[in-house]
């Protein structure tokens, strides 16, 4: 992978992560149109790329998600991401498979397309507008007051709507903002709280991907900071593009919410509808 490379598929990550358009799907395509070299290397940046992603979270939410007294919220983001820990685990094998299938990523995408179309209408209620996560003065108790309380119960179930996204082109996003939805938040909450649910689950996949995965089998199998320190060159890139996609995840965030909350989900249901029929084409002509 060249520097170039890395920094267009870290350009497609920053963009999509937040975006109920599947990150995953777009990243494979765009390997994929690339001619990238399915490699172990180019696996694990994909996957480990997500850590620039989450910091643009933490650094945005900084005021509200760096209060280390509020220990309850804590709770309810670890109990909402113990269904992607435990299936992720169980299932690690299966998602790699569907992971290289691009007929899988386009026809995801034409679903959940369709779904997003109506998602607005199935879930009338979460078109109120409570304060502004983003909004200094407004404490992160009073917005979980304002949307009925998020109670422990509702973050697990969230966390298994957010399990979906294990299929490539489902997106982590939609599936957890639609899971909070149809828990009761309203539609710009529950895309902040996706957000903050990101956290701790792309953290667990990139350290899982970083520290405890063996890339490849056999003897040649290595774990991902060897892949990543087996040159100069592996680690520039690593650390390219994990910096190009927080600085792209930074303004893909402030857009999201900004018109998620004036427009809601319709214009990505036909974005997703478009690619996934364009891909479908593309894998019909072989250039895909």
């Amino acid at each position: 992978m060249t520097a170039l490379e890395a920094i267009i598929v870290a350009i497609v990550e920053g963009l999509t992560e937040f975006l109920p358009v599947s990150s995953t799907g777009h990243m494979i395509v765009a390997a994929s149109l690339l001619g990238i070299e399915k490699g172990e290397y180019t696996k694990m940046f994909e996957v480990s790329i997500q850590f620039g992603a989450i910091l643009a979270v933490v650094l945005v939410y900084w005021k509200k998600f760096l209060k280390f007294d509020e220990w309850e919220f804590y709770a309810k983001l670890l109990v909402g991401v113990i269904p992607a820990l435990v299936l992720g685990f169980l299932f690690n094998d299966f998602i790699e498979g569907l992971l290289e299938n691009e007929v899988v990523v386009a026809c995801t995408l034409l679903a959940g397309g369709v779904v997003l179309l109506y998602i607005d209408k199935w879930f009338k209620h979460a078109h109120s507008h409570p304060p502004d996560l983003l909004a200094t003065e407004v404490t992160r108790a009073e917005l979980i007051e304002a949307d009925n309380k998020l109670s422990y119960k509702k973050s697990l179930l969230i966390g298994f709507w957010q399990v979906l996204a294990m299929v490539p082109g489902v997106s982590r996003s939609a599936a957890s903002i639609i899971g909070g939805m149809q828990q009761g938040l309203s539609r710009n909450f529950a895309a902040e709280f996706s957000f903050f649910l990101a956290v701790p689950t792309m953290a667990a996949v990139c350290g899982y991907s970083l520290v405890l995965k063996d890339w490849g089998t056999g003897a040649a199998a290595r774990k991902g900071y060897e892949l990543i320190f087996q040159n100069r060159e592996t680690l520039q890139v690593f650390l390219l593009g994990n910096v190009v996609a927080f600085v792209v995840a930074l303004l893909a965030i402030k857009f999201f919410i900004a018109y998620l909350k004036k427009y809601g989900f319709r214009v990505f249901g036909w974005y997703r509808i478009a690619v996934g029929a364009l891909l479908l084409l593309l894998i019909f002509l072989g250039y895909l």
